[in-house]
């Protein structure tokens, strides 16, 4: 029997309202329904002195703490690999939990089951977010109380940039190319790392249109500057700039382009885009911090207003994705 037009119509505006009232909880939009980042508490980052770091046992060492899924914590976690920061540096993966809407921490840490309790023991404000990444200090025994040093990814990865590595360990924001570095920031933070949840979370068609043409607008701009001056975003040397855009390009076509809607052209037409991605990827240490199955049961998991039915797609083999060759139309 057929469902009379009413009550489809009926249906449409009642589910549509409720889309918008989880929307807004999910992500907050201004009067044209252009998704607008909730600011964030961010913390003056600080770097302990390399001496007392080094003095410290293993339970003493600061913590990076990061979710395996969220590209923001999978910045710093790849500045951890790339300047081997393991003597250190401990990291602390925090878990998602989706029923709770919260960040839990298996084992326990200084007695914190969540990331929420952590940061009330350390000190933070009732209405401070807990987010990730957090670099947090557990103080050294009897001297200091438990610290968090930083929340915000970007300060967090030049900070990184400045801890004490292992032998080897690179400098991924050379002074002398700041500048280039710093205008890769500036449009790529807006327009890609951003604006893939500007497109996702998007509430009326004119701010989804706005926000894909921008992205693919930065992408074209990332396209040229790789054919004409590669093999990275600054010419010769692997930089910070680099860095901060691959975690939001190795998530594309797992979640980005099938569930926000970053789909005007697949990643194959951009194919020096798609060759720094490859060499990115096949760099020590940066495979083993991908995982595309936790990353499309986090997204399509949590994310109820854009994936009501809770369904986890299936989704191509991440390192077989990457190496194969740029596609032809």
């Amino acid at each position: 029997m057929a469902v009379p037009p009413l009550v489809v119509a009926t249906a449409r505006e009642g589910w549509r309202w409720q889309w918008r009232q989880l929307m807004q909880g999910l992500g907050p939009a201004d009067a044209e329904g252009r998704y607008v980042r909730p600011p964030s508490d961010r913390l003056e980052v600080t770097v302990p002195d390399a001496a007392a770091l080094n003095r410290r046992s293993g339970r003493q060492r600061p913590r990076l703490v990061i979710g395996r899924s969220c590209p923001w914590a999978h910045r710093t976690w790849l500045m951890h690999r790339l300047r081997h920061l393991e003597g250190s540096l401990e990291l602390l993966m925090a878990t998602a939990d989706h029923r709770a809407g919260r960040w839990t921490l298996e084992p326990t840490w200084m007695e914190c089951s969540t990331l929420v309790e952590l940061y009330r023991h350390c000190g933070t404000p009732p209405n401070h977010r807990a987010t990730v990444p957090a670099l947090v200090d557990p103080g050294e025994q009897g001297k200091r109380a438990a610290q968090l040093l930083g929340n915000d990814s970007a300060a967090l990865s030049e900070a990184l940039n400045r801890w004490p590595g292992g032998d080897g360990a690179p400098d991924l924001a050379p002074q002398d190319i700041q500048e280039v570095i710093e205008r890769w920031q500036t449009l790529l933070q807006p327009a890609v790392n951003d604006g893939v949840y500007r497109c996702g979370f998007a509430r009326t068609q004119r701010a989804y249109d706005e926000a894909s043409t921008s992205l693919f607008a930065a992408l074209d701009t990332v396209e040229e500057a790789l054919q004409q001056k590669g093999p990275w975003l600054c010419g010769e040397q692997l930089t910070i700039a680099d860095v901060r855009l691959f975690p939001t390009l190795i998530r594309w076509e797992l979640v980005y382009a099938p569930l926000f809607g970053c789909s005007a052209r697949p990643l194959w037409m951009f194919p020096a885009l798609w060759r720094w991605r490859q060499r990115f990827y096949a760099l020590p240490g940066v495979a083993e911090t991908c995982d595309g199955e936790a990353w499309r049961t986090d997204y399509f998991g949590a994310l109820f207003p854009l994936n009501p039915g809770g369904l986890i797609p299936a989704g191509p083999d991440l390192t077989t994705l990457v190496n194969s060759p740029a596609a032809l139309p």
